[in-house]
């Protein structure tokens, strides 16, 4: 994809995620977001059909990259790592936006393609032995931890005095951890 597509798509999305904290993803407009990101609205609209898809892709972007740096995880770490801390410490820094996206009507699509890029994250990341050993298709263990992560994530967005995101890290890990106990 052209750099110049890439720098305007990742401006949109800075600045949707930067006015949503500011002011909730509902007070604000394409106008709103094309403004802070320095584009015109028919730049906005060469890109993105409406807030929403700007919305999806935004957070495909930020599973996408913690999706990269899955490789080299040790699963038997009693510790989340790292790369779990830094996407829940983004999710904390937006909890408002995510909690909308995990608890309300409206966002299933945007929940559904989250859930997918960490689906092909973790099946990209499958190469531990143990995952090979079970008698479930590796996608389908994909699936199983995609769905704990993101149950987690959810429960932990709903809570009324939510702990921080290195303890909610840490809770989404001993529930894999747990999980692989049981295969």
């Amino acid at each position: 994809m052209d750099a110049r597509i890439v720098r305007t798509r990742r401006r949109l999305q800075e600045a949707l995620f930067s006015l949503a904290r500011e002011r909730g993803i509902d007070h604000v407009s394409v106008s709103d977001i094309a403004e802070r990101a320095e584009v015109n609205r028919s730049t906005f609209y060469q890109h993105y059909s409406d807030k929403e898809t700007l919305l999806a892709d935004a957070l495909d972007m930020v599973a996408a990259e913690a999706g990269a740096q899955i490789d080299g995880i040790d699963p038997a770490a009693e510790r989340a790592p790292t790369v779990l801390v830094e996407f829940l410490l983004h999710i904390e820094a937006h909890a408002d936006l995510y909690r909308r996206v995990f608890t309300e009507p409206g966002y299933g699509v945007v929940l559904s393609r989250l859930r997918e890029q960490l689906h092909q994250a973790i099946i990209a990341a499958a190469q531990d032995e143990r995952v090979h050993s079970i008698d479930v298709p590796p996608h389908v263990v994909a699936a199983g931890v995609a769905g704990s992560i993101i149950g987690v994530i959810g429960a932990w967005l709903s809570m009324d005095d939510r702990p921080p995101a290195l303890e909610a890290a840490q809770w989404v890990w001993t529930v894999l951890l747990g999980l692989g106990d049981m295969a």
